[in-house]
């Protein structure tokens, strides 16, 4: 389900395309983005040229193409540092990645999509196609049904209505009936599960991060199924992110 404004500005809706269509291709030339776009080039360049005027957007006096320009770094950054959950785990992700030797993400939910603020990778951490800022579906990760898990029930059918539950892998939960129940065994254990369901031969466990009553973010950590043991409650990991956990908890009080 797409979102609609009210009264939607359209030179606004037509730079945010234009920012969008510049940041899957890289780099363009008007003509290439006007054609992409089905916007005349007169159109595009005036666009372009704000964006430039305004630092949002960088050309090549060579080549004449256009780019992003850092800006968006320096807003992502301040961004994520207005953040008090991330003033508070940023160092604990660090540490828990050195002591679990495996790849660590803090993530919050936004518009119904857990975005990652921060990661860590110990000494054999696998590699994976995450970043900072990069969006994932929540259902098919630990993550995503760590933090599903303390939302109210309204709020996460929305989110299922908004965005769906498209099947990644063989082992990815795709039935709301079957999604509920998940987030009822992760209530009781205290802790989410991804078994191969976003990645295959990828296991993830995952603790939701409350601040008072409210839900803010989930720590989780990965592996390979080879080292992540499927016996939950026994494994290794488990107990270290929880005990991480606790620590960003406590230490909300100190932002």
């Amino acid at each position: 389900m797409t979102k609609r404004a009210k009264h939607p500005v359209r030179t606004t809706e037509k730079s945010l395309r234009l920012i969008a269509e510049l940041n899957q291709l890289g780099e363009a030339r008007v003509t290439t983005l006007a054609s992409e776009l089905g916007m005349g080039k007169s159109a595009v360049h005036n666009h372009l040229s704000t964006l430039e005027k305004h630092g949002y957007v960088v050309k090549d006096s060579e080549t004449k193409t256009y780019r992003l320009s850092l800006k968006f770094l320096d807003i992502g950054g301040q961004i994520r540092s207005q953040r008090d959950v991330y003033k508070v785990a940023e160092p604990k992700v660090e540490e828990l990645a050195e002591e679990s030797g495996e790849l660590v993400h803090l993530v919050v939910e936004e518009d119904g999509k857990g975005v990652y603020l921060c990661r860590s990778k110990g000494e054999r951490a696998v590699e994976l196609d995450t970043y900072i800022g990069c969006r994932h579906h929540m259902h098919s990760t630990a993550f995503g049904k760590a933090i599903l898990s303390r939302l109210p029930t309204d709020r996460v059918d929305a989110i299922i209505d908004q965005h769906g539950l498209p099947k990644v892998t063989p082992r990815t939960i795709t039935s709301r009936e079957a999604l509920f129940e998940e987030l009822e065994r992760t209530r009781e254990r205290g802790f989410a599960v991804d078994d191969e369901e976003r990645l295959e031969g990828l296991r993830c466990i995952a603790a939701p991060i409350k601040f008072d009553s409210d839900v803010i973010g989930a720590i989780s950590v990965s592996g390979p199924t080879a080292r992540i043991d499927d016996d939950w409650e026994s494994n290794e990991f488990v107990s270290e992110l929880q005990r991480t956990v606790n620590v960003i908890e406590l230490n909300k009080y100190n932002v």
